[in-house]
């Protein structure tokens, strides 16, 4: 035998090695989509603690009566955050960003009658709705699960951002009450009219109509 039957022997069958690893990258694709099903992703409760608001807090003010001073800054985005109850404890504070979080109930923040600005995006929110706060100006609630426009009534807010959820008809803004509001992004939803948006300060609105055909 001629050495050049013997590497023709030693060599495997390139059709039957490339059916083994498929076979084989096959195999573990059903292990990986197994152990997916049997181990679902979930968020484990994650609530606001003490060293996080340490973290967060910044830039120290005097407190309304002037004689105390207060941070009134906290920043706490994508710290996987589900609970927020601890800032019903931080009444001073005036900027929040709870961004990038697994939130679902913001009601801790109607305890902040002196914010001014709240950034909430990409939580888990399905209702933008709190009390009414007397001096908030500024608030984004884009990207979260937001089906309606109800229960925001902030007689200071200029700016709305609701840029990318769920909303099909904008209801509850009411126009005795939103007085300053002239700024309303509502993009990546899925209006179906522009009803209900009867603002008497409104200069820049931003929107897409599911179906043009349809009134607006």
């Amino acid at each position: 035998m001629s050495d050049e039957d013997d590497l023709e022997d030693s060599e495997p069958d390139q059709d039957d090695s490339e059916k083994e690893e498929d076979e084989k990258e096959t195999e573990e694709g059903e292990d990986y989509r197994k152990e997916g099903e049997e181990f679902p992703e979930e968020w484990l409760p994650t609530p606001l603690t003490e060293d996080m608001m340490k973290e967060g807090l910044s830039l120290l003010c005097k407190t309304g009566n002037g004689l105390a001073h207060a941070y009134v800054k906290l920043e706490v985005k994508e710290r996987d955050l589900t609970d927020i109850y601890l800032l019903r404890s931080y009444i001073h504070l005036r900027y929040v960003d709870i961004s990038e979080n697994h939130l679902t109930d913001l009601s801790p923040l109607n305890y902040l009658t002196h914010l001014l600005w709240l950034k909430a995006d990409g939580n888990r929110l399905r209702s933008a709705q709190m009390n009414e706060l007397p001096y908030l100006q500024i608030a984004s609630f884009a990207y979260n699960q937001i089906t309606d426009t109800e229960g925001i009534s902030h007689p200071r807010l200029e700016t709305l951002n609701l840029k990318g959820n769920s909303i099909h008809m904008v209801t509850g803004l009411d126009p005795e009450k939103l007085i300053s509001l002239h700024t309303v992004e509502l993009r990546g939803n899925q209006l179906e009219s522009t009803l209900g948006i009867n603002l008497p300060k409104l200069k820049n609105l931003y929107l897409e109509i599911k179906d043009a055909g349809l009134q607006t």
